[in-house]
Formats: structure tokens, C-alpha cells, sequence
């Protein structure tokens, strides 16, 4: 914590006199609303016209506190900075920061150097346990580790999507000191640190505010989780505005990724968001904002984000390994080469056009504009793994082998910014289920239910294969998903030989040049192959021939790389696959990349 409150509003802050400023926002509180500090007398609160409660009071960190609602209910402060156990314990008061950093110079990375490698800190043995994981991921090629959400969940198992107080990191990861030096420990290694926060919605279990802060949700706008946060009240725009701030700020956060932003009703506050965060972070500092956005919105990238996650192009590689196509697969089975050579070129598919999928509605901004930088690429991630019944990985899905390297090859030498999902690097097989702990039984079994009812209707998975859903509240369901189980056999290592390979080679000779690349072209070539171009910042061509089919395909002469161009073979994923090249075919599962400097 900051010694002084500004520039935040919502929370248990430290004044310089030493006192707290208690602060809530409780426009709709009953009559009896009162802070409770154990061991003394109820402080009765009265909101004033903006909706905020708040007191001064003589109390040290480490205080222990309520609010009482005028029903006798008594919840946890929305902006807790620390719990005493769960999220229906009482919050703590937390003092100045004491924690020593190692390394306070660190001022991140470019964004353009950014290999992101998305974990969960719960499966990598909490905070302490990912800190020791880190010096084998920078051994690797990974610049960026991007946190799943750590805001404090229900229970001690969970996806961090259910979190329900943002401001408090979860407990069963460790203590606010252990993320800081997870921080410290990664920037000391030369690698930055993201989070994933979560501004869309509210978990289901402990989230208190409709019962005294109504308006922070519309009644007439539905989420899949619930009524729409409104984001057109001013209180409620600065709670997450200074939840970003605190993340990057207090706990030093080199980025944020913001979840699901699709299912925020008031796009423009994403705008304002960015604008307050870059109005409060030193210039010097590589701090970066990345989105998930269903509805593909090209604006918000030129308006203080850096990157989107590029669904498109999953979907249609993963069409591509797997030969799926139901669900919303289906709207890039039909010419998926032409599909991904789009993507490739210009970040999304959809960029305005109707969605079969979605009944035809218009979805997307055109992209083709925005550096190959503004896409983050990845072959899975929790979501496209996690979101499916029995949680398999590509290396279970894929129906071929070297067809998945050759994917992997395009992933990670493509001017798009990477991101590995655990246990990618050592081709892991472990599932990765959807786990949650709720302690309410009944929340439980309607969770249970929901998740087979979800599946019972999807192609090839009927009423009793739904039954086999794993249950996300057993603790085995956790322990199934933990990535890193395979040990050091040849699969595995084989798997980290690869990305080992690719990963140094796009750190040394492709990351450099990124700032200022441009796309040339995508070309489908036959139902699965594509060739792409893309003019690098300084001048030099970078080529892709990839052939994720499982036939030859023919180039046309025009395609064909002319003979001279041996010297300039980045790299195979098998070998030959340059020769035919020079022979007018593309190999069958294959990726060639070439680099030309300028001339």
C-alpha cells in the first residue's frame, strides 16, 4: 500500500497521521450500516450523496474488519486488500508497502520482445512455487509470464474466474509479500510479469454488493454470469479503474489482460481505463494492456492496448489439427486455408462480416491496419482447453504428431506475439479440467449439473458421457490438471528441444525487428497450406510456407520460392521440406520459414 490514499477511493487506506480512512460505496444500504473492528463498538456510517460511507479511525495494519448491513449481515470490504482466510472472513487492514524489492529499477520490455507463457499459480505450487520455476522458463525463450487471475476466489481451489474481492490476492497462493517477490524475482531474471484481471462480472459465491451497492449492476443488460456491471456510474468506473493501478503499482505488475471485455457494456470506459493507467505510470515504464474481445474491436488497439488475443487464428489452426468443426469451429472449417492466411496477414478473420455462428450478426472491425504485434497467437490457452468437457490438450486432440510441430514452428516464428499455455513446452498430455472448491453444497451440485447439462448436448457426447464430466469441485479434478507431471522422457524432451530452438531463434533474429513490420501478404495455397510475407521493421522479408494438411500441395509457379533463396532458410520443421519447396510443392505437415535481410 501507498502511504498516502490518493489516488484511490474505495478501501481501508493508511492516512500519513497514522489513522485508516475506512471508505465504501453503499448508495443503497438499509438504515444500521456500521464499520466493525473487533474488540470495539460498531462506528455507525451514513452515505452521503455520492453513495460513499466513510470514517477515520486510530487502528494499525493488521486490523481486523466488517461492515454491517442493515439486515445484521456483515460482509468483507469490496476493495480488501487482505482477508483473514476466505472471502466471507473478515478483511485486514494492510499497511505501507514493507517489502524490500530487489530490483526497483526494472522498468519492463517491449512489447515487440514478448513471448507470453500463461500459468496458473495454484497448479505451479502458489507464488513461492512458480518463483522456482522461472529460471528454467527464461532458460527457454519466455520473456513475459502472464498470471491467471489471482483475486481472492471462494476456496482454495479455483480457475480465478469466480473471484469475488480484486483487490486481494487469494490466500491460498501465499501472502501479497509472496507475489511481490514473485515479481521481483521474475524482473530480476530480465522477465516482465502480467495479470489476468477479470472486470466483466463477479464469481457466484461471496460477492455481497447487490444487497447494499445496487447500482453497480444494470437490470436490464445479462451477462452468462449475471446482470452487466454498470459501468456507467462514476464509483463504479474508479473501482476497477484503481484496481488496475494497484496491480501495476503496488505490486509492480508489468501488464494486465483483461478478460472477456465483450461482456462490458460500456465500451468507452475500456477507453478511459487505458487513458487513467497511462495517465498514472511513469513514461519510462514498459507497462502493457492486453485484451480478450469476442467482438474483435480493432479501435480499442490504437486507443491504449497493445494486443488482442487472436481467437480467429486459433480456431482455425485448431480446425486445422483436429478436424473439428462443430460449435463455433464451424465458421472457419469451410476454406480454412483462405481462413488462416487472413489471420496471418491482416489478425483477424472476421472483421465486419456475418458469423454463421452467431445467426448471422456482423462481427468484427476491419484490423489490417494494426502492426502484427497488436495479435497475440496461441495454439491453446485455459479457455480452448479448459472449456472442453474432459479438457484435452492438442498433443491428445492432434490427429497428427508432426503436424503439431509444424503448427508450433508458425506459432512461434510468426511477427505475432506468442503465447504458450502450461506444459505446451514439453508436450504435456495432462488435461487441463475445470476445477473450482465452492463450500456451499448446493452451489456445488449446481455446478456440477450445469457442466454436465453443457456437454450433454454437444456432437458425439450424449447423456452418459455427460455423466463422466469430471467434477470440478473434487480435488482430484485439481490434481489431474497439474501440467507439469510428465517427467524428462524423450516425448517430452523432444517437445522442449523444439521450442528451445524456436524460441532463441525468434529472440535473436525475428524479436529486434519487429517494431515497424508490416504485413506483405497471405496466400491460401490448396485447402491447407499458406504462404505469407511480411516486411520486417528493418527491411528484411520474412516468408512462411506452412502445409498443415495431410496431402503435397502444388505451388503455383508465382508462389515457388526461387533457388537462390537457400541461404536465407530460417527454418524446417522436417526435413526436406525446403527442397520441395524449390520443386513447386509444399510437404505435407510442414512449416518453412525464410529470412531475407535488405537489400
Amino acid at each position: 500500500m501507498t502511504a498516502w490514499p490518493e489516488p484511490y477511493t474505495h478501501g481501508a487506506l493508511p492516512l500519513p497521521d497514522g489513522r485508516t480512512r475506512f471508505r465504501l460505496w453503499a448508495p443503497t444500504a438499509a438504515t444500521g450500516l456500521a464499520l466493525l473492528i473487533d474488540g470495539r463498538d460498531p462506528i455507525p456510517l451514513q452515505p452521503d450523496a455520492d453513495g460513499y460511507a466513510q470514517t477515520d479511525v486510530d487502528c494499525p495494519p493488521g486490523t481486523r474488519y466488517r461492515y454491517r448491513i442493515g439486515d445484521g449481515l456483515t460482509v468483507p470490504d469490496p476493495a480488501s486488500r487482505l482477508q483473514d482466510g476466505d472471502v466471507h472472513g473478515a478483511s485486514i487492514v494492510a499497511g505501507p508497502d514493507t517489502y524490500a524489492w530487489q530490483h526497483p529499477a526494472w522498468h519492463g520490455r517491449p512489447w515487440a520482445e514478448s513471448v507470453i507463457y500463461e500459468a496458473h499459480a495454484g497448479l505451479a505450487g502458489g507464488f513461492t512455487g512458480l518463483a522456482e520455476r522461472l529460471p528454467d522458463l527464461v532458460a527457454l525463450g519466455v520473456t513475459v509470464v502472464e498470471l491467471m487471475p489471482v483475486a481472492d476466489f471462494p476456496g482454495p481451489r479455483n480457475w480465478g474466474y469466480d473471484g469475488v474481492l480484486p483487490y486481494a490476492p487469494d490466500a491460498a497462493y501465499g501472502t501479497p509479500d509472496a507475489l511481490k517477490h514473485l515479481v521481483d524475482t521474475a524482473h530480476g531474471l530480465g522477465m516482465s510479469m502480467m495479470l489476468d484481471v477479470v472486470y466483466n462480472h463477479f464469481g457466484p459465491d461471496g460477492n455481497f454488493l447487490p444487497q447494499y451497492a445496487a447500482p453497480f449492476f444494470r437490470d436490464d443488460v445479462a451477462t452468462p454470469w449475471g446482470n452487466a456491471i454498470d459501468f456507467r456510474q462514476p464509483a463504479v468506473r474508479r473501482y476497477f479503474e484503481e484496481n488496475a493501478l494497484y496491480w501495476l503499482t503496488e505490486f509492480r505488475f508489468d501488464g494486465l489482460r483483461l478478460d472477456a471485455v465483450h461482456a462490458i457494456s460500456d465500451p468507452d470506459w475500456l477507453v478511459e481505463l487505458a487513458q487513467f493507467v497511462r495517465g498514472q505510470i511513469p513514461a519510462q515504464r514498459h507497462v502493457h494492456l492486453v485484451l480478450e474481445n469476442d467482438d474483435n474491436r480493432a479501435s480499442l488497439l490504437a486507443q491504449g492496448y497493445d494486443a488482442q488475443w487472436n481467437d480467429d487464428a486459433h480456431h482455425v489452426l485448431h480446425h486445422l489439427l483436429t478436424g473439428e468443426s462443430h460449435g463455433y469451429y464451424s465458421d472457419y472449417a469451410d476454406r480454412p486455408a483462405e481462413a488462416l492466411a487472413r489471420c496471418l496477414a491482416q489478425g483477424w478473420l472476421y472483421q465486419g462480416q456475418p458469423s454463421p455462428f452467431r445467426q448471422g450478426a456482423p462481427r468484427g472491425e476491419p484490423s489490417g491496419h494494426l502492426p502484427p504485434t497488436a495479435f497475440v497467437l496461441f495454439l491453446q490457452n485455459h479457455d480452448q482447453t479448459g472449456n472442453r468437457a474432459a479438457g484435452e490438450r492438442l498433443t491428445v486432440l492432434a490427429e497428427n504428431t508432426e503436424r503439431l510441430r509444424a503448427a508450433v514452428a508458425l506459432q512461434l516464428l510468426a511477427p505475432q506475439i506468442p503465447l504458450i499455455f502450461m506444459g505446451e513446452e514439453s508436450g504435456s498430455r495432462a488435461p487441463f479440467l475445470y476445477f473450482t472448491s465452492h463450500t456451499d453444497p448446493d452451489l456445488a451440485q449446481a455446478v456440477r449439473e450445469g457442466r454436465q447439462r453443457e456437454f450433454s448436448a454437444f456432437p458425439g457426447f450424449g447423456d452418459s458421457a455427460a455423466q463422466a464430466v469430471p467434477d470440478p469441485n473434487a480435488p482430484a479434478t485439481f490434481r489431474q490438471s497439474d501440467p507439469w507431471q510428465t517427467g524428462n522422457d524423450d516425448d517430452a524432451q523432444g517437445w522442449r528441444t523444439l521450442y528451445d530452438a524456436l524460441l532463441h531463434m525468434r529472440q535473436q533474429v525475428i524479436a529486434p525487428r519487429l517494431p515497424g513490420a508490416r504485413s506483405v501478404f497471405g496466400r491460401a495455397v490448396g485447402k491447407h497450406g499458406v504462404h505469407a510475407q511480411w516486411r520486417l521493421g528493418d527491411g528484411a522479408r520474412l516468408t512462411l510456407y506452412a502445409n498443415l494438411g495431410p496431402v503435397q500441395e502444388a505451388l503455383p509457379p508465382k508462389f515457388s520460392a526461387a533457388g537462390h533463396l537457400f541461404s536465407s532458410l530460417l527454418f524446417e520443421s522436417r526435413a526436406g521440406a525446403f527442397d520441395a519447396l524449390s520443386l513447386g510443392s509444399m510437404c505435407s505437415e510442414s512449416t518453412v520459414w525464410l529470412l531475407e535481410d535488405a537489400a
